[in-house]
């Protein structure tokens, strides 16, 4: 599921974004488009913090999480941040500031409340740059969910679902005022604060963990994964008439944790389906790559098939099957030949790994994501 994830931030991008039609086609359908690409963030936050609770090892020290965290992040996401760097520097001939760069470099660009800032280089990684938070912080917070009795758990997780909403409701009272966003007409630091400050989209994460626990604890699941597909298309469905503030992250909280839980109690009655399959397993050791790669592949496109004012309808659509391709093929080399290699050879000490005593397992199965993938 998290390769469909990413396919729903890419067509965001692409339809918005990148303007592949000369119609006003993708801008008919703006609001579902941003509903999404903003639902597809939600599942990649949620799913983080189940699958890190999941799969995570009782004899983990805080240290040796983090190092396998790096190592899973940081060659994939330096590699790509450089050649952005020289497409904008070398070929664009576009000025780079420092201090900008090296909150990239950190991973630290999601804290900071100038927008420029937050999307230079490679916009869509200011949510790399929140999940880097949740990593610092998981040794803490899995701590505290531990604690948790487990029939408390579902009061907890309501409990999460309720501060979700009551932020965007209050940001507006308790925001000081601030210039609205060109083109989109929000007040900057009010769309930072619901939107990309990692403190509160960590929200997300940690209902992630808390529904890891529902699974691990076998407390029950009240709905069946075909019940909670039909709860999101519903929301979905409805999100043009929900306030914008609720839909960037709120009302998809509760829709997106009982897909990823319900398809977890799936898996462990071994009721996998075609989300478990080896393609869809594939496809998922990509979705990171794929969502790293895929802006500048989108965005430049035009520029260098010679189209700068965009294709017709059955053209566009055809030039974004194309797109998609391509992605996949570049994230396909960057995982083959940087992230899995960097992660197999850096992510554990060898003073702590054992002999080798069966083949080395998929990158799926050293994460536990498995159907989550």
């Amino acid at each position: 599921m998290r390769f469909i994830a990413a396919l729903l931030v890419f067509l965001t991008h692409a339809l918005l974004g990148g303007a592949l039609f000369a119609s006003n086609f993708q801008y008919e359908y703006t609001g579902l488009i941003f509903h999404a690409g903003w639902a597809a963030l939600v599942y990649f936050f949620v799913l983080s913090g189940f699958v890190m609770t999941w799969a995570r090892r009782p004899a983990d020290t805080a240290p040796t999480f983090w190092r396998r965290r790096f190592f899973r992040v940081f060659p994939n996401y330096w590699t790509t941040l450089a050649v952005y760097a020289l497409v904008l520097g070398l070929l664009l001939d576009t000025p780079t500031d420092l201090g900008t760069l090296v909150r990239h470099v950190l991973g630290l660009q999601a804290f900071s409340p100038d927008l420029m800032t937050r999307i230079a280089f490679n916009p869509p990684t200011w949510s790399l740059s929140a999940e880097l938070f949740f990593y610092l912080c998981f040794p803490l917070l899995i701590r505290l969910v531990d604690r948790i009795r487990p029939e408390r758990l579902w009061a907890w997780a309501g409990g999460v679902v309720a501060a979700s909403f009551a932020v965007p409701l209050l940001a507006p009272l308790l925001l000081p005022p601030s210039k609205p966003i060109e083109g989109f007409g929000w007040p900057e630091l009010e769309m930072w604060v619901i939107q990309q400050f990692p403190p509160f989209r960590m929200l997300e994460f940690v209902f992630g963990m808390i529904l890891a626990r529902i699974v691990i604890t076998g407390r029950r699941v009240p709905v069946n994964f075909g019940a909670a597909v039909a709860l999101f298309v519903a929301v979905f469905a409805l999100s043009p008439l929900i306030p914008e503030r609720l839909n960037m992250a709120a009302v998809h909280l509760v829709p997106v944790g009982l897909i990823i839980l319900t398809a977890a109690t799936r898996d462990v009655g071994s009721r996998a389906g075609w989300l478990g399959s080896r393609p869809m397993v594939k496809l998922g050791d990509l979705s990171y790559a794929f969502y790293i790669w895929h802006y500048m592949i989108i965005v430049y496109a035009r520029q260098l098939l010679g189209t700068p004012e965009g294709w017709s309808a059955p053209v566009g659509w055809l030039v974004l099957g194309a797109l998609i391709l391509v992605t996949l093929a570049i994230a396909w080399v960057q995982f083959r030949f940087v992230e899995d290699p960097m992660f197999r050879r850096f992510a554990t000490s060898r003073r702590r790994r054992p002999a080798p005593a069966a083949p080395a397992p998929s990158e799926g199965e050293l994460e536990g994501e498995k159907v989550l993938r």
